[in-house]
């Protein structure tokens, strides 16, 4: 059976950026479903993946115009630490949800000053080009449910 829309499919993968250096990975006893032509995993990955069968391995090299997008300048800001209140020690790293005109934004802290905190609201993995390493390990018809709620039930 092809992966095709509607289909689900079960993938161990490994992901690395243009250096070489692995950015997430399947765990061995849990490979990755999803449902095909959902848009639950990237367009650049799910078109490389359609029509292929289990037992499949195959690389994909996906451009950020097909992975999370290029990096915008304007995403990233620079807010006053007060902006953080009730939040004990603002950290590097850490997210939040930030409300925007156009809806809520995961936010990661990129530098904290005296007064300042700078956000990012881009994807971590914005602006780069995405190398996977996969293995098709099953594919099967998608249930009524699945298809409806357009994932893959949590077994």
């Amino acid at each position: 059976m092809e992966i095709a829309d509607g289909r689900v499919a079960t993938i161990h993968y490994t992901l690395t950026n243009d250096a070489g250096e692995v950015i997430d990975k399947s765990a061995a006893d849990a490979p990755l479903s999803y449902l095909q032509g959902a848009g639950n995993i990237i367009p650049g990955l799910e078109q490389a993946l359609a029509g292929r069968k289990a037992g499949d391995n195959l690389t994909a090299d996906v451009a950020p115009e097909q992975g999370y997008g290029p990096r915008h300048d304007g995403l990233v800001q620079v807010v006053p630490r007060g902006a953080f209140e009730g939040v004990e020690s603002v950290q590097p790293g850490m997210q939040f949800e930030a409300r925007t005109a156009q809806g809520p934004l995961l936010v990661t802290v990129t530098k904290v000053g005296a007064e300042e905190v700078t956000v990012d609201g881009n994807h971590p993995l914005a602006g780069q080009n995405l190398h996977f390493e996969v293995e098709v390990a099953g594919v099967r018809e998608a249930s009524e449910t699945e298809l409806n709620q357009g994932h893959v039930d949590a077994a």
